[in-house]
């Protein structure tokens, strides 16, 4: 009901063949750039602040641009990064071209291709930050191009490591220190390569040699070994060597597809079925802590850059950020709708005949099927055992069957998005009375003071919207009581690895957890805590511990859903109101491959994430609103 937004996302191309191969086949040398743009848009959800592409030329010659970048702000990005590549190559008369004046001259069309869509978890924006990054260099192989989906808890120390080795980053943010980090590397790799042939080429032939011969694995395992965080990282040199690395821990994903004609990444996999219409199996996992590297010559391998650690591969990806168009997905998200049942049946007094079930928002859709194929299921069960009653009581007649096998769950359509509304009343009462105006009702559905009304959400992390509106909205049904249903558990706990949840008032559970604390006169948790966090920042990596979960210790987590249905009802709302979130226990029986859940469990995989937790938690008790 309240978007987060997400973390970014990456595509990138590589194609094998010359160009005039993909004219001849596909009708047009800008083969690569459709697909790219069809990459974009199908991971539009990922970034809507901002996106960017880059493409590297392998056959420009001296004089001539070989690597172009082109970027925009806003949710409409994607749009006006390619029409204002499309007059450019319009004017070039591309299509008619020679194929050797395409690879030399014209703009955008080249072998490698690189997309980025954006979403800011720092609070910087600007055009200054949207990726690609490109650190420039008259020699081709020194030149480096940079994407990623990422967010390094550790920026301060690795911004302490390039400006060690006597560089001057001219922007602090991770992007920007990763890119003078790697490329820090690719010089040295540059160099080696330089000083071991120096003796028997030189000029052109010498050039050529570097180029041919850089170790990116290597400059990847220089560099990497002092990332805290999650991440891909995905490159393009301009001689024409390309990358994509991903963190240890696999907590942000990466896929990639290859063939004899081209090589594609991106992070999400239904993105590259549908876009290169392939199989489900075609379409590989990039593994944590590998890279996938493709050479200047086209050659595509596959490198361990980081000892893999534990997996973490994150589980809100799957229950909300990722296309639910995913086969996997798809069935993790029923599941977890299902594992609601049994709890739901109980907040409704296993009434079903007098509930009505619905989901909002949309992302909660898959859900939702679920928790209907649970609820079926039980109720197959109910109809079964009043056949078989009926039957041993010499009752069973066609009327009686009929009147069983009538009973239905009862859903419906309840809340719909109206229109965007403005809301351009900037304080108070009224700004809230609009708010409560996003939604619409169906009315009709729901019996006035008899029927309850069961409403599924993927997450419910700050409550804003759910107080604001969706609550109010319910109650002008006159439902006997509201059950909002999270598929995901609790959110307790700030994200540091690319999604915008990083300060602990934010959260509902968190703050219902000190109203706790408050209510029963255990304020000192709240000092001691604090105590503790201060101190932890003092402690090595080998020992950092997140001291916060001393906030949620005392209490079950139903005592907190509890407290936060309490908090997050308008005194205006005459429904009871109840909130049910899933249990860890049960996100894990629902997706059993991504544990990934330190939002939820405050166990992070890296020590970078008990510090950004501890720090969260400075920062509320001292009243800074930092976001780190």
């Amino acid at each position: 009901m309240e978007p987060l937004k997400h973390e970014c996302g990456v595509a990138m191309i590589r194609l094998l063949k010359p160009l005039e191969y993909y004219r001849q086949r596909y009708g047009t040398y800008c083969y690569a750039l459709s697909k790219l743009y069809l990459m974009m848009e199908k991971q539009h959800n990922r970034g809507q602040e901002g996106a960017g592409i880059g493409v590297v030329k392998l056959h420009a010659e001296p004089g001539h641009e070989y690597v172009f970048r082109e970027r925009a702000l806003g949710s409409g990005a994607i749009q006006q990064i390619f029409d204002t590549i499309r007059p450019a190559l319009d004017a070039s008369g591309v299509e008619s071209l020679p194929p050797q004046q395409v690879e030399r001259e014209v703009p955008f069309v080249g072998e490698i291709y690189m997309g980025h869509l954006r979403y800011s978890t720092t609070g910087k924006s600007g055009i200054s930050y949207v990726h690609p990054f490109l650190r420039r260099n008259n020699w081709r192989s020194r030149n480096l191009l940079l994407c990623g989906n990422f967010n390094m808890t550790n920026v301060d120390r690795i911004f302490s490591d390039v400006v060690s080795t006597g560089q001057h980053p001219r922007i602090y943010s991770d992007t920007i220190v990763l890119l003078e980090q790697l490329g820090h590397a690719l010089d040295h790799a540059n160099h080696e390569v330089y000083r071991a042939a120096r003796q028997r080429l030189q000029g052109i032939e010498l050039t050529h040699h570097i180029e041919d011969n850089i170790d990116i694995p290597e400059v990847l395992r220089a560099a990497s070994p002092t990332w805290d965080g999650g991440f891909v990282i995905c490159g393009a040199t301009g001689s024409g060597d390309m990358f994509a690395m991903r963190d240890a821990a696999g907590i942000r994903p990466a896929f990639y597809y290859a063939d004899d004609e081209i090589v594609v990444v991106a992070s999400e996999r239904p993105v590259i079925q549908t876009v290169m219409n392939v199989r489900r199996a075609d379409v590989r996992e990039l593994e944590p802590g590998q890279s996938l590297i493709v050479t200047k010559s086209g050659r595509l391998t596959l490198h361990r850059i980081l000892p893999q650690a534990p997996n973490a591969r994150c589980s809100f990806e799957r229950i909300y950020f990722s296309r639910g168009s995913d086969a996997d997905i798809y069935q993790e998200r029923k599941a977890l709708g299902r594992n609601l049942v049994d709890r739901i049946l109980d907040a409704v007094g296993h009434d079903i005949d007098h509930t009505v079930f619905s989901f909002i928002p949309n992302t909660a859709e898959v859900a939702f099927y679920g928790m209907m194929e649970g609820l079926n299921a039980h109720l197959d069960c109910l109809k079964s055992q009043s056949i078989l009653e009926a039957q041993r009581q010499g009752t069973l007649t066609s009327e009686t069957i009929g009147r069983i096998m009538s009973r239905k769950v009862r859903i419906e359509k309840i809340a719909i998005k109206d229109i965007k509304l403005r809301t351009f009343i900037a304080e108070g009462a009224a700004r809230d009375e609009l708010a409560a105006h996003v939604y619409d009702v169906t009315y009709g559905c729901v019996t006035d003071g008899i029927d309850s009304l069961v409403v599924i959400d993927d997450s419910i992390v700050r409550g804003t919207t759910l107080r604001q509106s969706i609550l109010r909205i319910l109650d002008r049904l006159r439902p006997r009581k509201i059950v909002v249903v999270s598929s995901s558990p609790q959110v307790r706990y700030p994200d540091c690895y690319g999604i915008d949840m990083s300060r602990m008032a934010e959260f509902c559970a968190f703050r219902a957890a000190v109203e706790l604390i408050r209510q029963r006169g255990m304020d000192s948790l709240l000092d001691d805590t604090y105590r503790r966090c201060i101190e932890m920042e003092s402690h090595p990596d080998a020992e950092q511990a997140n001291c916060v979960k001393a906030i949620y210790a005392p209490f079950t987590d139903r005592e907190i859903a509890a407290k936060i249905a309490e908090m997050l009802t308008p005194a205006d709302v005459d429904a009871e109101v109840e909130i049910i979130y899933q249990d860890i226990e049960g996100l894990h029986k629902a997706i059993p491959d991504h544990p990934g859940d330190w939002y939820f469990s405050g166990d992070y995989p890296t020590p970078g994430g008990f510090r950004a937790v501890n720090r969260a938690y400075i920062n509320f008790y001292e009243g800074n609103t930092d976001r780190r």
